[in-house]
């Protein structure tokens, strides 16, 4: 049976800017790499709270990106 390692994960910040000309939402994102393994959700989502509050525009998302190595 395979077996996946998880081998980086990425916290990625999405932010409402807003709309455009043509009436369509417009999203800016901000993606931080190498975050700890073991983190769990809830200091992932305080630590985008804390990043968000510096920023005047609102957060849209908050969003985690594991990447697994699958192998034998």
């Amino acid at each position: 049976m395979a077996q996946g390692m998880l081998r980086s994960s990425n916290l990625k910040i999405v932010f409402d800017y807003g709309m455009d000309e043509n009436n369509k939402p417009i999203f800016k994102t901000k993606t931080f790499n190498r975050i700890r393994l073991d983190s769990t959700p809830d200091e992932l989502y305080n630590t985008a709270i804390a990043i968000g509050s510096v920023s005047k525009e609102p957060i849209w998302a908050i969003e985690r990106n594991d990447s697994h190595e699958i192998g034998k």
